[in-house]
């Protein structure tokens, strides 16, 4: 038998026993302590974000994450991804797309284009989260608020088919000319510069949104700077936003359709796109869905999970500063560059995900042509890895700015796991095969967006993802009045294809238009392309309906429902 090591109080002092007596009473008022601070914390919790849990069936709530900080809730301004899936939830436009990928009504019950005119009839049920329905006035003010010279919106180019848009938005003509028009509270009516085929798919995007104007001017500037200061017409209203953290949506209770917000809560409680966070996330049931990085399959697998794939129909590419300060205004230079890279070996030895393509073109794989796919109608140019002759360029470029060696450059990057792997093997690799020395400059999404507005870069690593269901989503990126195009690339030659793209009713017309900016862009090498976006991911099983998409939200919410 092992020795009794329980303490024999019959052999303890007085103030022996006095001690005891004292620390156990200690201990159990940390303890109280710390139950007390544990209760409260989760009291916050509830009340910032809600349910932890990936899943809760009683309370019809899920969880998950944002990959990022949505930067500009603001429709009228907001350029980025994460920001426009959020107004997605919470906004609705005109036109929306379904469940099926197919253009339907939103405030607009029904609409009819003749010529270069369009109008809407809005429905009668659809209103703001205050209860005050949504009209065509609603509309006129935010379409004339993103083309206001004052805002200096990035995306007012979108807006550009509307009769005088252009002008207005340059300072030429007053709001009041932009040819838009409440008929009545019901009847919006827009009229065209020309008539064009494709208006209608624009409309979905969230440049078109309305914005009430009281409550607009009510909020002073800060208009969607955080919840109580934005006003929602969609299935959901943002009740907490816990910046750089968390973000909570609940249902509002003024939307019209039944069919859609059929989850109470959705509640992004974390911000992350580390894809071993996720992971463990996803493991501990903390997040209903999760995207996984290359080295996180063989545990997706061993776990038993369902994995999906999707292809997301963005494209990814180097772009190049052409500003005149810059170095890599010169084309010698960016054909070096370019040639010395191999997109198919960043998809296949760095990144190694399913889904993934290398590079080839500004335009997407999948976008359609007069027939047939536009990429085989119209085949990206020829392109291969050619280190000898990268050199050649590198030194040509050399002698026309008279340079003896090329100073350091700047790549600028997001700060995520997946951003700094690539920039670091274009580091690598332009260092083995040019000499070049390229100092990588990571930042977070909105810093890095920023710098990427004023300029701060001599290459940047950037995507481009469609708006609208057309090719001139990607062929108007690099025209010169596109504020997005961040290198400030010009060419009147692609300015005049757009133009064409913009205007012609001929859909074999247009498409060339799109061959031939597809070849200056290749010519001109105003981008590097590195790859075509696609996504592996495990979701939760209890959760149905959730829809991943190529055109509006990427994540979509709105029609998911829990099932036990």
């Amino acid at each position: 038998m092992k020795p009794d090591r329980s303490v024999d109080s019959r052999l303890l002092s007085a103030a022996g026993r006095q001690l005891i007596v004292f620390t156990l009473i200690s201990l159990l008022g940390v303890a109280v302590l710390m139950f007390a601070l544990n209760w409260l914390a989760g009291l916050t919790s509830s009340a910032a974000g809600g349910s932890r849990a990936a899943v809760d069936i009683e309370a019809n709530t899920i969880t998950t994450y944002l990959r990022d900080e949505p930067p500009q809730m603001n429709s009228m301004i907001a350029t980025d991804a994460v920001s426009g899936m959020i107004l997605n939830h919470v906004m609705e436009g005109l036109l929306r797309y379904d469940q099926f990928g197919n253009l339907e009504g939103g405030v607009a019950e029904r609409w009819e284009q003749n010529g270069s005119e369009i109008t809407f009839w809005l429905r009668e049920d659809s209103l703001w989260s205050d209860g005050q329905p949504v009209t065509a006035h609603d509309f006129v003010f935010a379409w004339r608020n993103a083309l206001s010279p004052a805002l200096g919106s990035q995306y007012a180019f979108i807006l550009y088919p509307v009769l005088n848009a252009e002008k207005v938005n340059n300072g030429e003509l007053p709001l009041e000319s932009l040819g838009v028009e409440a008929v009545d509270d019901r009847t919006f009516r827009v009229t065209l510069e020309t008539p064009i085929a494709y208006f209608d798919r624009m409309v979905a995007f969230v440049t078109f949104l309305p914005a009430r104007e009281d409550f607009y001017n009510a909020t002073n500037g800060r208009y969607g700077a955080d919840p109580h200061e934005m006003l929602y017409n969609g299935p959901y209203m943002m009740t907490s936003w816990v910046h750089g953290s968390s973000l909570r949506l609940e249902k509002n209770p003024y939307y019209w359709d039944d069919n859609r917000g059929l989850i109470e809560v959705i509640n992004f409680a974390h911000m992350t796109s580390d894809p071993n966070t996720l992971l463990n996330l996803f493991k501990d049931k903390q997040i209903v869905m999760a995207d996984l990085g290359a080295t996180m399959l063989d545990e997706a697998m061993l776990q038993g999970w369902q994995i999906q794939s999707f292809q997301e129909g963005t494209v990814f590419f180097i772009e190049f500063n052409h500003r005149d300060e810059r170095l890599t205004r010169n084309l010698n230079l960016r054909k070096a560059f370019y040639l010395a890279q191999d997109s198919g070996e960043l998809v296949n030895r760095v990144i190694k995900l399913p889904g993934y393509l290398p590079g080839e073109s500004l335009f997407p794989v999948w976008l359609r042509g007069v027939e047939d796919s536009l990429r085989d109608e119209f085949p990206a140019p020829m392109y291969e890895r050619n280190i000898e002759l990268a050199r050649e360029y590198l030194q040509r470029a050399l002698d026309e700015l008279g340079l003896e060696q090329l100073p350091q450059m700047t790549l600028l990057t997001g700060d995520t796991p997946t951003s700094r792997m690539q920039a670091e093997y274009y580091q690598e690799v332009f260092k083995r095969n040019l000499g070049v020395d390229v100092i990588i400059d990571s930042q977070i999404f909105r810093q890095r967006l920023e710098k990427m507005t004023q300029g701060e870069f001599d290459m940047v690593m950037a995507g481009w993802g469609p708006d609208y269901d057309d090719p001139l989503t990607f062929a108007d990126l690099f025209t010169s009045w596109n504020l997005n195009n961040r290198g400030r690339y010009a060419s009147d030659a692609l300015d005049a294809q757009v133009r064409i793209a913009q205007s012609s009713l001929d859909t074999e017309e247009r498409m060339r238009a799109f061959g031939e900016i597809q070849r200056l862009i290749y010519e001109d090498v105003v981008i590097i392309p590195n790859y075509e976006r696609g996504y592996v991911y495990v979701t939760d099983p209890r959760l149905r309906g959730m829809i991943r998409r190529v055109i509006g939200a990427e994540i979509d919410f709105t029609y998911a429902w829990i099932e036990e």
